[in-house]
């Protein structure tokens, strides 16, 4: 995950983006990260979801605590046409067992399916990893064992797209509710009173439709962060939207939603850490969105 934002600084973040050249037919991706256990070895189960014009797709990989891959299953979007199967894959000395079903699958405007769907990710017969509405089916499907799954969101990438308005739905935080998340950026909107002039590039964040960031001052503010409020959690919002100011229409700009654990628990996030390494020493919850403007 090497696109994640993984340095940031007292008053912004410093983002790449891997996929900035990419076509945006290739851009319609959602990626999630699970923190989950292996006979009790902590895992990153990381799974993505693309949209082609071929069709859906899914990958689903396992990293170890230290980022190293045991096992990934890439499902390709022109063999989507079945829509439901199963892998089985030898990794940590085990069985990994992937089981998908999205036959009935039901989707809204990004790649990641609503509901009538299940992925599941058993190791050794114990179900891991349990996506999806359709539990009963999946439980009887993989024949898993009585434990539950034992797996936490901790990340998830998306990438949206429009010309001022930017939304999604998120759960910023593991036991909150899911949100409405609306981005509205003005770059170059003419001023009223017929001056013939530009109005300040400025931006909101709203979630639910109530306001929580607003930066007037856009072009001294390109890159900044904001602690919010939500679901009783303390957010960390930063942004970097320079490329939407001074890259000539080329790129997009980042955002990122940080819940923060409470002091006595935050560790020290080094630049030299990978995303993954620093959600599986506690860290709380990150969304990170990528803005593309639509010509």
């Amino acid at each position: 995950m090497r696109d994640f934002p993984s340095c940031f600084g007292e008053s912004g973040v410093q983002v790449s983006d891997s996929s900035s050249g990419s076509s945006r037919s290739c851009q319609n991706v959602v990626t999630c990260l699970y923190k989950a256990h292996l006979r009790r070895r902590p895992c990153v189960i990381t799974v993505t979801w693309t949209r082609h014009l071929m069709g859906q797709g899914l990958a689903v990989g396992i990293d170890d605590s230290c980022s190293k891959s045991l096992c990934k299953v890439d499902i390709k979007p022109w063999l989507f046409t079945k829509r439901k199967g199963s892998k089985s894959l030898d990794a940590d000395g085990g069985k990994v067992d992937i089981f998908w079903d999205l036959s009935a699958a039901r989707f809204g405007s990004g790649p990641e399916p609503s509901e009538g769907f299940y992925v599941a990710v058993l190791f050794d017969l114990d179900m891991v990893l349990l996506l999806g509405d359709l539990t009963k089916e999946a439980h009887r499907k993989t024949n898993a064992g009585p434990s539950p799954s034992n797996a936490v969101l901790v990340a998830k990438k998306e990438h949206l797209f429009g010309k001022n308005v930017y939304s999604t739905k998120a759960q910023l935080c593991d036991s909150g509710k899911v949100h409405d998340v609306a981005i509205e950026c003005e770059t170059a909107a003419a001023a009223g009173g017929g001056g013939g002039g530009l109005k300040e590039p400025s931006m909101e964040i709203r979630i639910d439709r109530r306001r929580v960031v607003q930066v007037k001052r856009l072009g001294w503010k390109f890159r900044g962060n904001q602690t919010i409020l939500v679901d009783g959690t303390s957010v960390e919002v930063f942004w970097d939207v320079h490329s939407w100011l001074f890259g000539g229409h080329v790129g997009n700009a980042v955002f990122m939603f940080q819940s923060c654990l409470p002091t006595e628990k935050l560790l020290p996030w080094s630049c030299s850490q990978s995303f993954k390494e620093t959600q599986l020493r506690g860290l709380g919850f990150s969304l990170v969105l990528y803005a593309w403007k639509s010509e």
